[in-house]
Order: structure tokens, then sequence, then C-alpha cells
């Protein structure tokens, strides 16, 4: 029996929830055999079919050979089976919709694992923060979020998308405040050249909430890279650093002499001289006295950025320090990352020294990464001076 009233409500339904109609006819099918089935005179084997043109839906029993070809096919359908059908339809309807779209969902943002995404904040807890993301909610774990940062209610943030989990309720999406490619893209977003390839970013280095440092290139003469990130006016970068929440950012030109490339890293602090050891990776920076604690940054910061984003282990001397050095270790966690620290402490003059602290960064990827943090000490209590 033709429906085109039925035929009509499944397109309407496939249109308005996004669904291809020839997908819901196909679960639809599948859930009226699973009906037959149910009765006690079904046909051992059997199948639906559902005319895309008008709607009619009729049972064809099937006898297959040892091989499971058909040898024999009838018409099955039984005399009541517009009602079951309706009565199926009806149960199961929403539940393929349902179906469908989780796995919709889930197909489209796993595609879009590496990307930002605004999401709105809905509720905070001890354990994440939920994003409101559109169509899907989004998880911001506590170890993904930005220790000083506080979400409000309604508040709209972008966040990098870390990973796509695969649930019976949908699609799990886990999201990240702190992660390094945050700020890459949103290079990538604000810097038209970066978007389009003429200036390339090089290397970065984070330490989410305080600092992180770029290293750009251009691949055109006539193009600034620091100049285009900048922005006129600071207005780029300007923007980036709101988005994080003041987070500074240094923007500094990349270069294949690592000599330069560690001057410029070593930003906003004035390098005298740079001595590299190739053989151990470590490069040796002299400052003038005025500038170490510059140099160093708040705790450590500016020098520990600097060694990330250039690979190099930096050992930053003042220009009259002295070189007998005395080995402190210890050990502390973070999270989930390991550090295993081992610090030279070297006597200078005025009762001042250099801790140089060898860093080594255990991730759950099993990848390993060196730096160095430098801080300077007075008396043995700590002077913190930023940068």
């Amino acid at each position: 029996m033709a429906n085109f009233e039925f035929l009509e409500a499944l397109g309407q339904i496939a249109r308005d929830q996004n669904i291809d109609e020839g997908e819901l006819l196909i679960a639809l099918a599948n859930a009226l055999l699973a009906a037959y089935k149910r009765r006690p005179d079904s046909a051992e084997d059997a199948e639906v079919e559902i005319n895309p043109e008008t709607g009619e839906i009729k049972v064809w029993g099937l006898e297959l050979d040892l091989e499971g070809n058909v040898t024999r096919e009838w018409d099955a359908t039984p005399d009541d089976f517009g009602r079951i059908a309706a009565q199926t339809a009806k149960q199961v309807l929403m539940q393929l919709i349902r179906d469908i779209q989780r796995r919709q969902m889930y197909e489209e943002f796993a595609n879009r694992e590496g990307d930002i995404v605004s999401g709105t904040v809905q509720q905070n807890d001890n354990r994440y923060t939920l994003l409101d993301l559109g169509r899907v909610e989004a998880l911001l774990p506590q170890a993904e979020q930005i220790a000083f940062e506080r979400y409000e209610h309604g508040a709209r943030i972008k966040v990098y998308i870390v990973e796509v989990r695969k649930t019976n309720k949908g699609p799990q999406i886990v999201v990240s405040r702190t992660h390094p490619a945050l700020v890459a893209k949103l290079f990538e977003i604000e810097v038209p050249e970066i978007a389009n390839g003429i200036v390339e970013l090089k290397a970065l280095a984070r330490g989410p909430g305080p600092r992180s440092k770029i290293a750009v290139a251009s691949n055109d003469s006539m193009v600034d890279p620091v100049g285009a990130c900048v922005g006129a006016r600071g207005s780029r970068v300007r923007n980036i650093t709101n988005e994080l929440r003041s987070e500074r950012i240094d923007v500094v030109p990349y270069s294949d002499d690592p000599i330069e490339f560690i001057q410029a890293a070593l930003q906003p602090a004035r390098v005298r001289e740079v001595q590299l050891n190739e053989e151990e990776g470590i490069a040796t920076v002299i400052v003038h006295d005025q500038q170490l604690s510059l140099a160093i940054g708040k705790e450590g910061q500016n020098a520990r950025l600097a060694a990330r984003l250039t690979g190099w282990r930096i050992d930053i001397r003042s220009e009259n320090e002295g070189l007998e050095p005395e080995v402190v270790e210890e050990a502390w966690t973070d999270g989930n990352v390991v550090v295993d620290e081992t610090a030279t402490v070297v006597e200078g003059e005025g009762g001042l020294s250099t801790v140089v602290v060898d860093e080594v960064v255990v991730s759950a990827q099993d990848s390993i990464e060196e730096v160095v943090v430098i801080e300077q000490i007075e008396d043995d209590a700590v002077v913190e001076e930023g940068a």
C-alpha cells in the first residue's frame, strides 16, 4: 500500500535533522525487518523493501541455497503490516535519528582534532568546565585550564580540540586552553600572511598563562615576519593576548644561525656573547650584569622558553661570574609530567650565584625534551626578579 504522507513526513524529518533520507530509509527497513522476524509466521529468511518514490513497504520471503544464493522469493507482507510499520516507526524513528546524529557529529569533530573552536561556558566544577559548541558539548578538564583563569557562565572562549572520543551518548570532545598549538592557531586566524604561507611559524614555546615565545620567518623578502605578526601598533598580537587573558607573547625572527637565533630568543634581554658547545648542545650566553635578571626572567621563565624555542640548553652567565660549580639534585612532578632536575650552582661575585637546571621532561608520548632553567640566588635565598 502506497503511503505518500509517511514518505513526506520522513523526508521532512530528514531535512530538519540534516540527515540523509536514504540512510534513514535503510535504518527504518532494518527496524521493520526485526519487527517482522518477531512474528511466529515469519519466513526464515526475509528482507524489507521501502519504495523511495511511493513509500510502499513490502516484505519479501527468501529461499536460499547452501551457498546463500537466493533461489526463490515471494511477497510475504502480512495483511496487518501497515499497522506494524506505523507502530515500529513511531518507536524506533527518534532513536534512529539520535544514533545517526551522534555518528555524524563524531565524524564531523573527529576530523577537527587540532582545530580551535569557540564555546560558551555552561557550568564549572572541580574536575572540568563544560562548554557549549552549538550542536555538541565539550569538556575542558582542569589540567587543560590556565591556573589563574576563571570561566564565568555565559562567557565565550576559544579552545583547542585535543581529542574526540566515541561514546554511546555521542562524541565526547576534550579541549584545552594550555596547549601550545592554541597560540599557533590564533596567529593563523589573526595574521593573513601566516594563513596564506607568506610568513611561516618556525618554532613555539609556551608557558601557559604568563608568557609564550614564537619564532617566525618570511618566504617573501618584502614582508617583515615580525611586523606582520605584531600588526600596526601591535593590534594583531594584542588581539591574541586579549583572547589568552593577557598572556605575554614575544615574537622573534627565526634564523638558521643558532647564535643569532639564541640572541633573538632571549629578548627582551640584550646578549653580549654566545658560545656554542655543539657536541653537548649547550649554549653559554654572556650578558651584562644589568641584563642578567632580565635574561633569566621571573622564576627562570625567559631562559626556559628560549631553550625550548631554540632547542639548545642555555647557560646564562654575567660578565664577572665565576665558573666553579656546586651540584644540587632534586625531583618533582607536575600533573602528568615527570620532571627530573639537576641544578648546578655557579658562584659569582658580590654574593650572587647562578642556578643552572638541566630539566628532562618525559611526556605521556615518551618524548624527551631538554631545557635549561636559570635562577639568581643570594645567600641561599631565591631572588625573584621578573622580566
